[in-house]
């Protein structure tokens, strides 16, 4: 299977795939996911220059209706070639492009089949979220109430659907990276990869891959995809991931009102 064959199968994943705990919703040119809160996530479009304007007027009225945020996130082959400057022009903001990279679990490299040396631990207990949360908060400085809420929901109700693992440093957690599952499609993502600053350059990173790859593989998933920065990118490159395409986040956010409005 050549890259454009996987790219092809990749786009029609994206259109199919269904997000654990989101509502998917889909049109004639469109695919959203709405999450609990209201906000909404758009991974899948199929627009060309005659409809684009009157779909993205229609996507930011339906979220202004409801004073919830949306996310579109644009892929470097997604028509037409220009939506991602129509986003722009409609009030959206650009978040830093991310390389879409992917590995075909038929054909992995000798080193990632290797034993893991590092101290890494999979995380399947809702009571033990917090060492995740405790680096992902710290990485990203969010807030973590509502993803400790999520991700426990998620152990519980849905633990098929991921992979949850951390890293630990003389006990201290350090790193973690977790893949998401998606019923009866190709693809699976490896997401939400994080390192505290203070431990980076020890190969966490890649001790998480290889456990979340290997683990993968047993699942009989072809293919592993992620969206990887510019720091991720050139380990991951190195452990076998192949470029794909690029990923550019677009989020128009927009004030929740208040009980007192």
């Amino acid at each position: 299977m050549d890259a454009k064959q996987i790219l092809a199968l990749y786009d029609q994943d994206r259109k199919e795939v269904e997000i654990f705990d989101m509502q998917r919703e889909e049109s004639s040119h469109i695919v959203r996911h709405i999450s609990s809160d209201g906000s909404g996530l758009i991974i899948y479009s199929s627009l060309n220059s005659a409809n684009v304007e009157k779909v993205i007027r229609e996507q930011v009225s339906h979220f202004e209706d409801k004073a919830c945020d949306l996310t579109w996130i644009v892929y470097q082959h997604d028509t037409p070639a220009n939506l991602k400057d129509r986003l722009l022009a409609h009030g959206f903001e650009a978040q830093e492009p991310e390389a879409t990279l992917f590995l075909d679990l038929n054909h992995i490299p000798q080193g990632l089949l290797q034993p893991v040396r590092h101290d890494v631990r999979r995380i399947d207990d809702p009571d033990n979220v917090d060492d995740v949360l405790t680096i992902r908060q710290r990485v990203w400085q969010g807030s973590s109430g509502r993803q400790r809420r999520q991700l426990a929901k998620r152990l519980v109700d849905a633990p098929h659907s991921l992979c949850l693992y951390v890293a630990y440093v003389d006990g201290k957690p350090a790193s973690t990276a977790q893949v998401s599952f998606y019923p009866q499609r190709p693809f699976a993502s490896l997401v939400r990869a994080a390192t505290l600053p203070g431990y980076r350059g020890r190969g966490l990173f890649t001790a998480l891959v290889t456990i979340l790859v290997q683990e993968t593989r047993q699942r009989g998933i072809r293919f592993l995809d992620t969206d990887a920065s510019a720091m991720s990118r050139p380990i991951l490159e190195k452990l076998g991931f192949q470029p794909l395409t690029w990923a550019h986040p677009c989020t128009r956010r927009l004030k929740h009102a208040s009980p007192s409005g």
